[in-house]
């Protein structure tokens, strides 16, 4: 196994036994209550809503976490369309685990596909376009590589991860530095010579500014489509482009044919509803 796959693995299971010991801060009490100790059951996890299906992996590693002898059979795959009705998988385990498992298995699930369902809907707005969508950190916090990843699953990419992965000089940035000459500057001088440097600029004149000093993104923030057609046309060459601000799913086929490089979201991650989802028919087996 590659070790950034380990790590990540790791990382899942912290974040899930967190979310297990907030809802089971020391027993499960209606559980306990009604199954008796070592009885195995069987369930069904059903769609409740059409969308795109991503964190089964999640949902599957929140019951082993509970009984290492769980047993999740999938009849839909990761990334895969479902519709309202359909059977995902069958869960069979300790009954206890299994209730005691529900809501925070569901939880992840519901929100991670409901994000690669919302993604998948806005990158088939961009078919035929140059352009390619990415998401941002505007993320749950502490659930952002659940939320990055299910952006991937919908067929979108992802900006940075956090902010040691590279340099964005936005609004305040350049306001601390003094303008956005003194911002780029002082970016080259203290980053590695590899990395990229983006800067956020919200008119024409700032982006000359940009372009001149140096900057190899340019983020077009909050810029009115016909501003964004000049833009785009001083940055061509020059830089990389990227338009922002405000982008949702009803919006984004406006910037479709405009041409720049990326589009970012955030929406992608903070308004995205969940995907309706439910566990059903829990019944004791032999």
């Amino acid at each position: 196994m590659k070790t950034n796959e380990t790590t990540r693995i790791l990382h899942f299971d912290e974040v899930i036994l967190n979310a297990l010991r907030e809802d089971i801060p020391w027993e499960d009490v209606s559980a306990n209550a009604v199954v008796p100790e070592g009885v195995r059951g069987r369930a069904e996890l059903i769609a409740k809503a059409n969308g795109v299906l991503a964190g089964l992996n999640v949902f599957a590693r929140t019951f082993a976490l509970l009984d290492p002898q769980a047993e999740i059979v999938f009849r839909k795959r990761e990334g895969e369309e479902v519709r309202k009705g359909e059977l995902i998988a069958e869960v069979t385990g300790d009954m206890r685990a299994i209730l005691s498992g529900e809501r925070t298995a569901l939880n992840f699930l519901q929100r991670m596909s409901g994000i690669a369902t919302y993604t998948r809907r806005a990158v088939k707005l961009l078919e035929g376009s140059k352009t390619r969508l990415v998401d941002t950190r505007k993320t749950t916090p502490l659930l952002r590589s659940f939320e990055k990843y299910a952006v991937q699953v919908g067929g979108a990419g992802n900006h940075r991860f956090n902010l040691s992965d590279g340099v964005l000089l936005k609004d305040n940035h350049i306001g601390a530095a003094g303008g956005v000459k003194q911002a780029i500057a002082a970016a080259k001088a203290y980053a590695p010579f590899v990395r990229k440097i983006e800067i956020e600029v919200e008119t024409l004149e700032q982006l000359k500014e940009a372009l001149e000093e140096g900057a190899d993104i340019v983020m077009l923030d909050n810029m009115s489509p016909e501003t964004l057609k000049k833009a785009l046309a001083l940055a061509k060459g020059r830089a990389e482009t990227e338009i922002s601000g405000n982008v949702t799913e009803e919006n984004i086929g406006v910037y479709a044919s405009l041409g720049a490089d990326y589009i970012s979201s955030g929406a992608l991650t903070h308004s995205a509803p969940i995907l309706d989802l439910s566990l059903k028919n829990l019944k004791p087996i032999g």
